[in-house]
């Protein structure tokens, strides 16, 4: 059964690393957006005159990986790529706790969107899986032999379950529909606003809110932000990511000379400068 997974799980791995190198390649190639590659995971860990090199050298690893997997019969060229994933899974969970602001870049400008479970859940399964190759001691020779319907049936599971993880899906769906890029679409406020209010994070914090409506707003890029005065002088400042079917929601508690009063897991720095 080990073995039949393997084999099933082994050309999905090859394909999704050959699509983030190709695509971490051409985003880095082409930087349209000034400054853009410092908003992707593989950029935000280095310093901003390294941005590019960071994503070629992370597509070509990727590339390597790849082709390692499915050209090379030792045990290194199997075991790789389930560390590389798992350290990615760790990356993407720091990025979320520090950087709530920026994408993974997995899939380079079109993974834009903040990172968030789905996607950290997509790189433990990715991980899963190549630690599943590198148990069974799977090659790309073994693809020839080991096809059948059972094998079928688990690459066809493992594919609908990475589409059901890839936020990217919904992000190129919206580019196709809109055709232009995030930060240039003119979306009404209301429409954020209302994401907002049907949001966890509104239903946490809207106890000590002294009033529904926004006492400013704003946008920046994607993110629209929106600030409601709180109990004993502070400032409960919301910011809503404008894209994806289910975009990200942050919060930030501040006083109103814009320190932070309070800590949260899902808050970004903002200033209350307004």
């Amino acid at each position: 059964m080990l073995s039949t997974i393997a084999v099933a799980v082994l050309p999905i791995l090859v394909t999704m690393l050959a699509l983030g190198a190709g695509a971490k390649l051409t985003t880095a190639g082409s930087d349209a957006t000034p400054g853009g590659l410092g908003r992707l995971g593989p950029a935000v860990l280095v310093p901003d005159r390294f941005h590019k090199q960071a994503m070629i050298v992370c597509g070509l690893a990727e590339l390597g990986l790849g082709v390692g997997l499915l050209t090379i019969d030792h045990p290194a060229a199997r075991w790789l790529p389930a560390a590389f994933f798992t350290v990615a899974t760790y990356v993407l969970w720091d990025l979320r706790r520090r950087r709530p602001d920026v994408g993974c870049g997995c899939f380079g400008d079109v993974s834009a969107t903040p990172v968030g479970r789905r996607s950290m859940a997509r790189a433990a399964l990715l991980a899963t899986m190549a630690a599943t190759v590198a148990t069974a001691e799977v090659t790309g020779a073994d693809l020839l032999t080991g096809l059948s319907w059972r094998t079928a049936a688990w690459l066809g599971g493992g594919i609908a379950l990475l589409l059901a993880l890839s936020p990217e899906i919904e992000e190129s769906v919206a580019r196709l529909r809109y055709r232009a890029p995030c930060e240039q679409r003119t979306l009404p406020p209301e429409r954020a606003l209302a994401r907002l209010r049907s949001s966890t994070a509104w239903r946490a914090h809207a106890p000590m809110l002294e009033s529904e409506e926004p006492a400013d707003m704003w946008r920046e890029l994607c993110w629209r932000f929106f600030v409601f005065p709180a109990r004993e002088g502070a400032d409960a400042v919301f910011a809503v990511y404008l894209s994806g079917r289910r975009p990200a929601v942050r919060v930030a508690v501040v006083s109103q000379d814009g320190r932070p009063l309070t800590s949260l897991p899902e808050s970004m720095p903002v200033s209350a400068g307004h």
